[in-house]
């Protein structure tokens, strides 16, 4: 069984960094692009002499060496680990902004590009946070944060043991499940407006068979071309704007 391994080392591009700097993330170095002092990288360096942080201008063989993306853009960032979030921490958020809890699961998410832009759009729809599994799935890396172009520092991410449990306890609390699998009704179709968490399945294999069991809702987006099945993060997104919709602009 292959494992899947976190660099929580570093983080690299130019929105990822500038982000991290913007928030509470402890950052302990900056290493710099010689000849790369132009544009946004004037604003990294600019923050980060204002909160004391070390930069470094090194050559761009060693970024090269360094980079997981290969598209550091110039920057790398060395900073602390990832600090997940509890299950309950998401449910606080929503509380906290007097809205009904608008969850994202994933259910064993593998590829770094994928869970950065699922993250990314959980962030701009409103989403109030993402849980994912311990094992069986990639965690936040350098190559997710820069996928989800610093969306990584403003989104409660919860690590859960166990993701089906995680659905029961989450349905304790007066949420509703909706699973996106191809054998579902047609999300248009779906209420889709309350307390709601949306499970999204790995790329090759989908929601598993138990956490499916588990859910309230199986829900699918409606295809009318040749290819019947969709990149993991363009249907969260859609599936996630489609909540989006009901919630805002259905009475």
């Amino acid at each position: 069984m292959k494992k899947y391994e976190e660099n929580n080392l570093y983080i690299e591009g130019r929105n990822a960094v500038l982000e991290a700097l913007r928030t509470e993330r402890e950052i302990d170095k900056i290493l710099i692009q010689q000849g790369r002092i132009e544009g946004s990288i004037k604003k990294i360096i600019g923050e980060a002499k204002n909160k004391k942080i070390v930069i470094k201008t090194v050559a761009k063989a060693k970024l090269d060496e360094l980079s997981q993306t290969k598209k550091h853009q110039g920057v790398i960032a060395y900073i602390s680990p990832y600090k997940y979030v509890e299950v309950e921490d998401i449910l606080q958020n929503a509380r906290q902004k007097g809205e009904k809890p608008f969850i994202i699961i994933l259910d064993g998410i593998t590829d770094p590009h994928n869970l950065g832009a699922i993250i990314r759009t959980a962030n701009i729809s409103g989403a109030h946070g993402v849980i994912i599994p311990k094992r069986r799935a990639v965690g936040i890396s350098a190559v997710v944060a820069k996928s989800s172009a610093g969306a990584v520092e403003y989104t409660p991410i919860a690590k859960v043991s166990n993701i089906a449990r995680t659905i029961e306890a989450l349905k304790k609390q007066g949420i509703w499940i909706a699973c996106a699998d191809m054998d579902g009704t047609e999300m248009y179709n779906t209420d889709l407006k309350g307390a709601i968490a949306l499970v999204i399945g790995s790329e090759g294999e989908g929601v598993s068979r138990i956490v499916k069991e588990k859910c309230d809702y199986i829900v699918k987006i409606p295809m009318y071309g040749q290819i019947t099945s969709l990149n993991a993060s363009v249907a969260a997104g859609i599936l996630m704007y489609e909540i989006v919709r009901q919630k805002n602009f259905m009475k």
